[in-house]
């Protein structure tokens, strides 16, 4: 199999091109600069510029790419970089994909099929409503940019390309993400429930992450919105098992008017709000999780 993989350095991204090399399978990396190695091609989403190489007789393209939404305040300037930046790329891998697919259909081949990531952020904070992914969007920063996020991808759809939508939780990776910002503080002993500590985490390890790309490739039933996740956990619970992974005590909290000082509105959305998602899609489709426990998990990466 051949994959195009944007955001192939990121945390998700290295994972999955690292189990798809070991499993033999060719990988076409997307980036931002001059290409240095042969699997390498370049793309300017910016200016709407991509390597109609790469997509070349591909099986699968994977669209990981996007600004790193809790890389700061939510300044007017980073709005529009976490915007755009996902926006634009969706588009144009979209519209790549579907130029691709046409040609795949005029030679007799089969199409290829587009995998973009999203975020559960697209519900927006919904307190105790079990959401799955016939639940409409929410407001908000996060669900505005998920939303048109998503709609970007139309290109591919409207060709006829089988496009997964996949809307993950936290990715739970002492590499990376989340939990290696947690770690610090926790195995000193001052980790703790963030505000109230009764909002919803929709969770997942990194090797769940990389599996819910793959069964998407494969699992022909499956097209639009999927909800990945494993499950959904209070944030109080979730500092109480990390505290235990850890073997430390997890009592200091974050007070939710102290988080709304150092981070704004994004305070607001990623961490104070939550959403109480289930993953009614990847499990009707046979979807089993590689991490179904989260405290055993925790205690693997702590």
């Amino acid at each position: 199999m051949t994959l195009v993989v944007s955001g192939a350095s990121g945390l998700v991204g290295r994972a999955l091109a690292k189990a798809a090399a070991g499993r033999g399978e060719l990988v076409r990396r997307l980036v931002r600069r001059a290409p240095t190695a042969a699997d390498e091609f370049a793309w300017d989403p910016g200016r709407g510029e991509c390597d109609p190489e790469a997509f070349r007789g591909c099986r699968a393209v994977v669209h990981l790419a996007g600004e790193n939404i809790a890389g700061g305040r939510w300044t007017a300037a980073r709005r529009r970089r976490v915007v755009d930046s996902r926006v634009l790329g969706t588009r144009l891998v979209a519209a790549a994909t579907a130029a691709e697919s046409a040609a795949a259909a005029a030679s007799g081949q089969p199409a290829p099929v587009l995998v973009c990531a999203s975020a559960v952020g697209y519900y927006g904070d919904r307190g105790e409503e079990e959401l799955d992914e016939s639940s409409p969007a929410g407001t908000g920063f996060l669900a505005e940019t998920c939303a048109a996020w998503e709609a970007a991808s139309a290109a591919a759809a409207d060709a006829g390309v089988r496009v997964v939508l996949l809307r993950y939780g936290v990715v739970l990776s002492p590499e990376g993400g989340a939990l290696r910002k947690m770690l610090p503080a926790y195995r000193l002993g001052l980790g703790g429930r963030l505000g109230s500590g009764r909002q919803w985490m929709p969770w997942l390890g990194l090797a769940d992450a990389v599996a819910m790309i793959e069964h998407a490739i494969q699992a022909e039933e499956l097209r639009g919105p999927v909800n990945a996740v494993v499950g959904s956990v209070r944030n109080a619970d979730f500092s109480r098992a990390l505290g235990r992974a850890l073997r430390r005590p997890a009592v200091v909290p974050a007070p939710a008017p102290v988080l709304r000082l150092l981070f704004g509105q994004m305070a607001e959305e990623m961490v104070l709000g939550g959403q109480r998602v289930v993953p009614g899609r990847l499990e009707g489709s046979g979807y089993r999780a590689v991490e179904p426990g989260l405290e055993v998990m925790l205690r693997k990466l702590a």
